[in-house]
């Protein structure tokens, strides 16, 4: 209930911080930001930007600095890739041929177990291990490709403690080393009870062509899971821009493996396999982004609203300035803030995602 209590209080002072946003004068809101951006971008960036709110957009957005607001960390792009068994998701809010995003409210089929607050951990087969792990930059086999990612363990890591697991996708652009820093604010904040894992997408970014990234994925897990200490039920995922349509590719494929996800300024760009696993998601998205388009957005979210069981858009409250959806699976939370901004994380996201992971 503590833990509970802490995300409400996060989600207050969120709201508080978009309240202010949302007043901010023309020459220092996030609009105004977002301008001074699209400033210092070239012609061919501004065009390519342009080109993502037309119809016949081609599938690829400019790489992008990281951005002011950004949590410890920055910014994205993406393509309109394929997933596994998926046909590509075209950048202007047309859906995964699959799994058209609805805005009812089936009940899952599959529940994954859902260990409610303070549950005891499910603990991973590297629990107990005599053998020194290490963290750092390391490189893994996928498929024949070499893959990189960054490691970060607790200080004074304990193989007999199971820790929580947070992966931490980087936007288009942007490297692990940059998420690394702090992991999008969430680091410091775990106080040592997490796991963190930054790791490096192809061509700066996660297109995911083939469900090749979610293999990626896949070949870490099985290697943390053989060789950490994790909490099996307390994985989780969180990103900016193609960091977020990458926790969202992995929300609908690795339902089932994934206590909860946190997507900034997502899409289904990333592709989003065809499944009924739900999973808790809080959700972040600029009323003006001209680089995902807010309705992008919304149609990641329903797809999440629909998977767990939630009442539409019409039926949700809101709190604290976020949109709580009603009626969803006991354990599977769908929470969506709106700010007005552009393409830049929202004010006061860094809490608010540690707190939604820490509640379970």
């Amino acid at each position: 209930m503590n833990r509970l209590r802490l995300a409400n209080v996060s989600l207050l002072l969120l709201g508080a911080a978009l309240a202010l946003a949302c007043s901010s004068s023309d020459s220092g809101g996030p609009a105004a930001a977002q301008e001074r951006d699209n400033a210092t971008r070239s012609p061919g960036e501004m065009s390519s930007v342009i080109a993502m709110n037309q119809p016949a957009a081609p599938p690829e957005v400019p790489a992008e600095a990281a951005p002011g607001a950004a949590p410890t960390a920055p910014s994205p792009s993406e393509s309109s890739p394929t997933n596994v068994g998926l046909a590509p998701s075209p950048m202007e809010g047309a859906q995964p041929g699959a799994e058209s995003p609805a805005a009812e409210q089936p009940t899952p089929s599959a529940m994954p177990p859902a260990p409610a607050a303070n549950g005891a951990p499910i603990r991973s087969a590297g629990c107990g291990s005599s053998t020194a792990v290490q963290g750092g930059r390391l490189t893994i086999d996928v498929a024949g490709a070499a893959r990189e990612y960054i490691l970060a363990l607790p200080a004074n890591y304990d193989a007999n403690r199971a820790y929580r697991l947070i992966f931490a996708w980087h936007w288009r652009g942007g490297t692990a080393a940059q998420v690394a820093n702090g992991f999008y604010g969430l680091q410091q904040r775990s106080e040592d009870s997490a796991i963190f894992v930054s790791a490096e997408g192809i061509d700066a970014g996660w297109a995911n062509p083939n469900g090749r990234d979610i293999a990626f994925l896949d070949a870490m897990l099985a290697r943390f899971q053989s060789e950490l200490c994790i909490d099996q039920s307390r994985i989780f995922s969180t990103g900016w821009s193609y960091g977020g349509m990458m926790s969202l590719a992995i929300g609908c494929a690795r339902g089932d493996v994934f206590r909860a996800i946190a997507p900034m300024s997502g899409a289904l760009y990333s592709g989003c396999a065809d499944g009924d696993a739900p999973v808790a998601f809080l959700g972040f998205h600029g009323n003006a982004d001209d680089v995902v388009p807010f309705n992008n957005g919304v149609t990641a979210r329903d797809v999440f609203v629909e998977r767990n069981g939630c009442q539409p858009e019409p039926a949700a409250l809101q709190v604290d300035g976020c949109l709580q959806f009603e009626g969803c699976a006991a354990g599977f939370p769908v929470t969506w803030c709106e700010f007005n901004g552009g393409h830049t994380p929202a004010p006061g996201s860094e809490q608010a995602i540690w707190d939604f992971f820490a509640q379970f």
